[in-house]
């Protein structure tokens, strides 16, 4: 695994092109977040969406898979958001939560069967970056974090080294704590599912 140094105060364009090339392909990478790092791959390839699975033990038919976003337009292509949402999305991304939605039918057919995603715009502009340049969400999972795991981004890439992530993003230290996931599925109001980092504004 090859590992990128890229400052969220001024991104190498040229390492972005080289992490979009590698999810096009089909590649893992691994990014910083506004919470912690995570792995990410293209959401729209199925077999890059199925590794991720595999590697993390996610069963994608039971458990809500979460993809990045740069921004709401691009979000919105993916999850069917009515005005309720948008304007709790818009009042609190970019920012350190996940939102359950209602999932779209363009998302790819690991997806199909499931009626929810979560969506995230995260405050870190290397991950906007990523999807901006990709063109189209990432689907993304957090490393795991219970005290025995990597936390630096050091130890990180010493932990990954040998798997198959082709490339790792070290941004920097990244935030040690989880995002708030909220329910918006249900239009009468946001429900908090796990509170984490950040103070939502409803």
């Amino acid at each position: 695994m090859r590992t990128l140094k890229i400052y969220p105060s001024s991104i190498n364009e040229k390492y972005i092109d080289l992490l979009v090339e590698t999810l096009r392909n089909g590649g893992l990478i691994i990014y910083p977040t506004d919470s912690f790092y995570a792995i990410g791959c293209d959401a729209l390839c199925n077999r890059a969406v199925e590794k991720i699975c595999v590697l993390k033990g996610i069963n994608p038919q039971k458990n809500t898979l979460s993809v990045v976003c740069d921004s709401l337009s691009q979000a919105a292509a993916y999850a069917r958001i009515n005005n309720e949402a948008y304007s709790i999305l818009r009042r609190n991304l970019p920012g350190p939560f996940t939102f359950i939605l209602p999932a779209a039918t363009t998302l790819p057919k690991v997806f199909k069967g499931r009626k929810q995603v979560g969506v995230r715009v995260p405050d870190n502009a290397i991950a906007r970056r990523l999807a901006e340049a990709l063109g189209n969400p990432l689907l993304s999972t957090t490393l795991s974090h219970d005290g025995e795991h990597p936390v630096t981004p050091e130890e990180i890439a010493m932990e990954y080294e040998n798997s198959e992530i082709s490339l790792m993003v070290d941004g920097g230290e990244a935030p040690d704590s989880p995002t708030t996931v909220v329910d918006l599925t249900d239009s009468a109001e946001p429900v908090i599912l796990r509170e984490g980092k950040g103070e939502l504004e409803p």
